[in-house]
């Protein structure tokens, strides 16, 4: 799964089309980001952008961003109804897919760092990359806004993280950090009244409702020590919750902010909105989402509510998303289309990249038996890789879903599971392979007219034919894998399935040695020798592996063939 990080500062312009359209622009000028919103405000004057690439890319199009804001707008004129310190006033990142919270953080430091040095702009870090953690709050930064802060800088408790501890004049200040994913959901309910969706708001929020001497929601107050309410909590942590009727649907909602996905993931607070409304004669009609989700959401989903079956989990990703929509009744109200809901999959579509694994198997045949060199070997290697993977992960389905084998369920679905993630990964090098034969193509093409240019070809063309022979050892390392899931279907699956192992097996095994021939090729072209070694050493180690598994599985497959 590729690295992507959330990016999603805030500009303190939201009426001037023509300012924002330049700071836009300045962000999609980086190569590896895709813009996925932008939501101006005129009484706010400011606006909103979402955007989203890989954590370098990232830090690169905040920075332009910032950069650009800061040349434009001059908040000694700015007035809007939303508080604020900066042309830029606060910019968070927000992990999406493979991105670990360290990482995250480290695009803050780096951000913050070029921002305070190369614009002159004091920086804060706030939530999770807070240096200071008095001051992770976003409001406690913020407090006195732009002009109070000429006098709050210069406390010592209020010197920047970053950038001079003189306050900008023209630019102000910026509040760089990582937070967590925030989704806003909706709940329908078979309801028109208010009262009852506040009364399930408040018991699956986390600060639930306060505590009453009779019981009753209009009852006393239980007061404590410090004369607080005391409060009864509610069934979810890091949920925020009312309810309210939408008069354009004609219904009352239960209005949800999740702000701790992994904790309390979507499918956890649908059904529990499902459990307090039957407890009050009430019920659930399905849900939807505001905004963008991250892919892992509505997969997560999707395999938990198979769980709830009693079915294998094993299903491909486009089948789990679909699941999980039919299951929240996501598109209750309106049509619900993953490719402009979910983070990943909008990007795909955004970019329109012509993706070998996404042809239908003529399209790619054609395509391999074109005249043109790629895709070569090194991607059908993969593809073959991704078949035997896929073989495997059929036979572990159909044991989880045999009769008589309930006891055994859990056991195959996890290995169906891991079958899915083999051949995500061997489907994605089948791309990745023919873009390093082009980056090879594209370095030998470079001008070598001067002593410059020559050495700068050479040093080039080296790098991409390493980078093209790294990427079918890593077919090799990837496929290698299907043997542990192959021996156990050929030991414990279903029996019926055997001659699918073994073909399956088969796959892995021309994979492995398709690629290693791949390596091989572009080995020859490599002039470091160092690097060559190391290379050939690997493929030897794997290719012999392979050879050693394949036979064991073979052997197995052949012996229950021949006493059926």
């Amino acid at each position: 799964m590729q690295k992507l990080i959330e990016c999603v500062p805030n500009f303190s312009e939201g009426r001037d089309q023509n300012i924002i359209g330049q700071i836009t622009d300045a962000i999609k000028s980086v190569d590896g980001v895709s813009l996925l919103d932008v939501d101006p405000g005129a009484s706010t004057n400011r606006t909103v952008v979402t955007f989203v690439g890989n954590p370098e890319a990232a830090v690169e199009a905040a920075f332009r961003g910032i950069k650009k804001a800061a040349e434009l707008i001059d908040m000694r004129k700015h007035k809007g109804a939303h508080p604020r310190m900066g042309a830029t006033d606060v910019c968070p990142f927000i992990p999406v897919s493979s991105v670990s919270w360290e990482e995250a953080v480290e695009c803050a430091n780096r951000l913050g760092k070029r921002v305070g040095e190369e614009l002159k702009i004091p920086v804060y870090l706030y939530e999770k990359a807070a240096k200071d953690k008095s001051r992770s709050n976003l409001s406690i930064i913020r407090a006195g806004e732009y002009e109070g802060f000429f006098e709050k800088i210069k406390q010592p408790e209020w010197k920047p993280d970053f950038g001079p501890a003189v306050f900008n004049e023209k630019s102000g200040a910026t509040v760089i950090g990582v937070r967590d994913f925030l989704v806003a959901y909706n709940v329908n309910l078979n309801t028109k009244s208010v009262r009852r969706a506040t009364s399930v708001a408040f018991d699956v929020r986390e600060q639930g409702r306060a505590k009453t001497e009779d019981g009753t929601p209009s009852g006393k107050p239980i007061l404590d020590s410090n004369g607080e309410a005391v409060r009864i909590p509610g069934m979810l942590k890091h949920v925020k919750a009312i309810g309210w009727f939408v008069k354009e649907y004609g219904i009352a909602q239960v209005s949800i902010n999740l702000t701790n996905i992994e904790e309390t993931p979507l499918h956890v607070a649908f059904d529990a909105c499902i459990e307090s409304a039957a407890r009050r004669g009430l019920r659930v009609t399905g849900s939807e989402i505001v905004g963008m989700v991250p892919k892992k959401c509505l997969v997560d989903a999707g395999r938990y509510f198979l769980r709830k079956q009693r079915w294998s989990e094993g299903a491909s990703e486009e089948e789990l998303i679909d699941i999980a929509i039919r299951s929240m009744g996501l598109s209750e109200l309106r049509p619900f289309d993953p490719k402009e809901k979910v983070i990943e999959l909008k990007i795909e579509s955004a970019e329109q990249k012509l993706s070998l694994a996404k042809m239908n198997l003529r399209e790619f045949c054609n395509e391999t038996l074109s005249d043109s060199p790629a895709p070569g070997g090194g991607s059908v290697a993969a593809l073959m890789g991704a078949l035997g993977a896929s073989l495997g992960g059929m036979v572990a389905n159909l044991s989880a879903g045999k009769r008589g084998w309930d006891d055994k369920l859990e056991y195959f679905s996890g290995w169906a599971v891991k079958a899915q993630q083999l051949k995500d990964e061997l489907l994605s090098l089948v791309d990745e392979d023919t873009a390093a034969f082009n980056k090879v193509m594209d370095a030998l093409a470079l001008p070598k007219e001067s002593a410059e240019e020559k050495a700068t070809r050479a040093t080039t063309i080296e790098e991409a034919t390493k980078h093209a022979a790294e990427i079918p050892l890593k077919v090799m390392e990837t496929a290698s894998r299907s043997y542990a899931l192959l021996a156990e279907m050929a030991e414990r699956g279903n029996p019926v399935s055997i001659s699918d192992v073994g073909v399956g097996t088969l796959a892995t095994r021309a994979c492995i040695e398709g690629a290693a021939l791949n390596v091989r090729i572009n080995l020859g072209q490599l002039k470091n020798e160092k690097s060559k070694k190391d290379l050939q050493e690997k493929v030897r180690k794997i290719s012999a592996d392979s050879e050693a598994q394949f036979k064991t599985i073979i052997e197995v497959v052949e012996g229950k063939l021949n006493k059926s």
